[in-house]
């Protein structure tokens, strides 16, 4: 039987997937009248698979370290920027039809046409997708997967868990994945070869992330988080994520004028 990347990574989901309903079957036998949790343990209800994903996100660096930098590091040196550019472009497209699609399940029309422009235009006048002049006609690019389109619909993110060589990602996220993954016709060498031409986009941000972090995971999770919640939201910032303010000017802006 042949194991393809997308057997590999529906395994780990699954084992994930059990071992968090293992962790949340154990969390149910708490007698009611043991004592409250502590803020420290409370902070980590949201991950309760973290001694795993600790384990697998140390794994991943050490992955990265010693064998996927280094053959990024190949590849960005002995490909010429103008080529690492048209790649980029090509596998950029290709997420267009999966944009188009996530689109329409969130009711969001206009992003699906202008999905579904770009892949034309960039399909025939940008060969293959290897230029986008889409943009150069004013189609800007957002991009949209089938978590975001979950999210929109009122599915939650679910445990927070880390795939091996994929990275930080969660139950619905990982769900939406999958199904992309079934229903793509693109053959296994071209979507590893996606993966890794967008580690390469991000690989600097990444490692300065890490080198700047006391906790690469606690790191590594809190960024996951923002940036899918940044994603969902199509860069607006909710209400709630500002601190109430009393009517009238406070007592700084009364006594210091500008």
């Amino acid at each position: 039987m042949t194991y393809n990347y997308l057997n590999i990574r529906r395994f780990f989901v699954a084992a994930a997937v059990v071992f968090g309903a293992l962790v949340s079957m154990g969390s149910t036998g708490v007698a009611d009248d043991a004592k409250p949790a502590e803020p420290a343990a409370q902070a980590t209800e949201s991950d309760p698979l973290e001694p795993i994903n600790r384990f697998t996100s140390g794994f991943n660096r050490a992955m990265r370290g010693a064998i996927i930098d280094p053959l990024v590091d190949g590849y960005q040196y002995v490909t010429p920027q103008p080529v690492q550019t048209s790649v980029s472009h090509f596998f950029s497209n290709l997420t267009e039809p999966v944009t188009a699609v996530s689109s329409l399940l969130q009711g969001d029309t206009e992003n699906a046409e202008n999905a579904t422009g770009r892949f034309f235009v960039n399909t025939t006048i940008g060969i293959a997708g290897l230029s986008d002049p889409a943009t150069d006609m004013g189609m800007e690019q957002r991009r949209e997967d089938l978590g975001q389109a979950m999210a929109v619909n009122g599915v939650d993110t679910g445990p927070h868990i880390v795939l091996p060589i994929l990275g930080p990602s969660n139950f619905r996220d990982a769900t939406g994945d999958i199904l992309t993954g079934l229903a793509s016709p693109l053959p296994l060498a071209v979507q590893a070869a996606s993966g890794g031409v967008t580690y390469s986009s991000y690989q600097d941000d990444i490692q300065a992330l890490e080198r700047g972090a006391i906790d690469p995971y606690v790191t590594e999770r809190e960024s996951y988080t923002q940036n899918r919640e940044y994603q969902v939201n199509n860069g607006a910032v909710p209400e709630d994520n500002f601190p109430a303010l009393a009517d009238g000017p406070g007592p700084a802006l009364a006594t210091n004028p500008q």
